[in-house]
């Protein structure tokens, strides 16, 4: 894929492309978003691999490590990007703007987002707050350069922007663990759409609507966001972190790859909020498998080994946590409500807070 109109008809053809947003992805360029040099690409080394890249219907990675000199083994965390088109798209069929509305976007990024946003509904109606002021001069440079001027703000997204409020909606392109009273007040009856989470499963969207400053709302979606920068979740190598020491030794009779299947890991990261996995196949072909769990600040980990055919597990956990215990309560708990798919949860947020709940928002789910 190698210009906008191959995009355009990739998208169509995936069934991606909503009607009302179908003009505004042809009228504007993605690579007028998108530096010269990227994570997989460099225009100027090879411009027909950096315009497949750049036209196909995938992400695209603009920055590591905050943009901070990263040496040339060190981990590399992605940190802004130009999602993948058809998930924002999702996410803006989640957000329903109308015309006329005001909208208040969360992370800029490249501006691609906002400059769908200004195209649909004119510049004057959006909004967008970016915290990496590098990653804000280069998106109104390529703003500029596509022709749109929408009001960008310098600060943190968890803030909005109280001075324009106030917004009909709300649209966030990071991970976020909770949802801001400040997006409440300035977007008091409206509706929010954002990447929602905890470390162990951040693959939701969160879709509220606002009523007199009271959201409430459900869960969808697989997205893959990166994190709001103020509270991100644990990432890195396992070499890196991985402690040499002994830990202590168990079993388990519950298959590994059970507690990271959607629904369950949900469920099991509404009380698990700060540790994450990582699946690792053998490097032969036997098809076992090591499960990792890692806790955000590095000081516990735990392994539960996979065999297949077997009915026990090997498990070690090490540190002043033992998160398999953690997870393996958390999954039972599941099983215990009778194995509820994440579609029947729902997420409320007022003055007080927010909770999740099953069924019924009457019906809070009592986690951790």
């Amino acid at each position: 894929m190698t210009t906008p109109q191959q995009l355009l008809q990739s998208l169509l053809g995936k069934g991606a492309l909503p009607l009302e947003w179908q003009d505004a992805v042809a009228s504007v360029d993605r690579a007028l978003f998108i530096p010269e040099v990227i994570v997989g690409g460099d225009f100027a080394e090879d411009p027909e691999e950096w315009l497949r890249i750049v036209y196909a219907d995938g992400p695209v990675v603009t920055q590591v490590n905050d943009g901070k000199p990263t040496a040339g083994d060190a981990f590399r965390l992605h940190t802004s990007s130009s999602s993948m088109p058809s998930i924002m798209l999702e996410m803006l069929a989640l957000l329903d703007v109308r015309d006329g509305h005001r909208v208040l976007e969360i992370g800029t990024g490249t501006g691609y987002n906002a400059a769908w946003l200004s195209h649909r509904l004119g510049e004057a109606n959006v909004t967008s707050v970016e915290l990496d002021e590098t990653v804000l001069i280069l998106a109104n440079e390529n703003l500029k350069r596509a022709g749109f001027h929408p009001t960008t703000i310098l600060g943190n997204g968890r803030d909005g922007h109280r001075r324009g409020a106030p917004y009909e909606r709300i649209i966030c392109t990071c991970t976020m663990r909770d949802v801001p009273q400040a997006w409440l007040e300035q977007c008091p009856n409206g509706r929010i759409v954002t990447p929602w989470g905890s470390s162990f499963f951040s693959g939701s969207f969160a879709t509220l609507d606002v009523v007199d400053g009271k959201a409430r709302g459900t869960f969808s979606g697989c997205p893959a966001f990166m994190w709001d920068r103020t509270h991100r979740g644990g990432a890195g190598r396992i070499s890196d972190l991985y402690h040499a020491e002994e830990g202590e030794k168990g079993t388990t009779d519950i298959a590994p790859q059970n507690v990271i299947q959607d629904d369950q890991a949900f469920f099991i990261g509404l009380s698990v909020t700060d540790a994450w996995f990582r699946w690792c196949d053998a490097d032969d072909d036997s098809g076992e498998a090591t499960l990792w769990f890692f806790s955000d600040d590095g000081t516990s980990w735990a392994t539960v080994e996979y065999v297949p055919d077997a009915e026990t597990y090997e498990v070690e956990q090490y540190g002043p946590r033992s998160l398999w215990d953690e997870v393996r309560n958390a999954f039972l708990s599941w099983h215990d409500l009778g194995k509820p798919e994440r579609s029947r949860f729902g997420l409320s947020v007022d003055g007080n807070g927010q909770w999740v709940w099953l069924d019924d928002p009457a019906e809070r789910v009592e986690v951790g």
